[in-house]
C-alpha cells in the first residue's frame, strides 16, 4: 500500500508539474497575443490618422480646384467680351 501510495504520490506531482508548465505556456501565449492586439490597435490609429489627412487634403484640392474654375470661367468671359468688341 504504500509503495501504490508513493506512486501516486509521485505520479500527482508529474501531473501538477505538467499543468503548472501548461499553465505557464499559457500566460505566456496571452501575453503575446496582448502584445500583437496592442500593435494592431496602434497600426489602425495610424492608418486612421493617415486617412484624417488624405481626406483633408482632398478637400484643400477639391476647393483649389473649384477656385481654377471660376477664375477660367472669368477668362472666358473676359475672352468673349473682347472678341465681341473686336467685332
Amino acid at each position: 500500500l504504500a509503495q501504490r501510495s508513493a506512486a501516486a504520490a509521485r505520479e500527482i506531482k508529474g501531473l501538477i508539474g505538467d499543468s503548472s508548465g501548461k499553465v505557464a505556456d499559457g500566460s505566456r501565449l496571452v501575453a503575446e497575443a496582448g502584445a500583437t492586439m496592442q500593435e494592431i490597435v496602434e497600426s489602425v490609429r495610424r492608418v486612421t490618422d493617415i486617412m484624417a489627412e488624405i481626406s483633408a487634403a482632398s478637400q484643400e484640392q477639391t476647393a483649389g480646384i473649384e477656385q481654377i474654375n471660376g477664375a477660367v470661367a472669368q477668362m472666358d468671359e473676359g475672352t468673349q467680351q473682347n472678341a465681341a468688341l473686336v467685332e
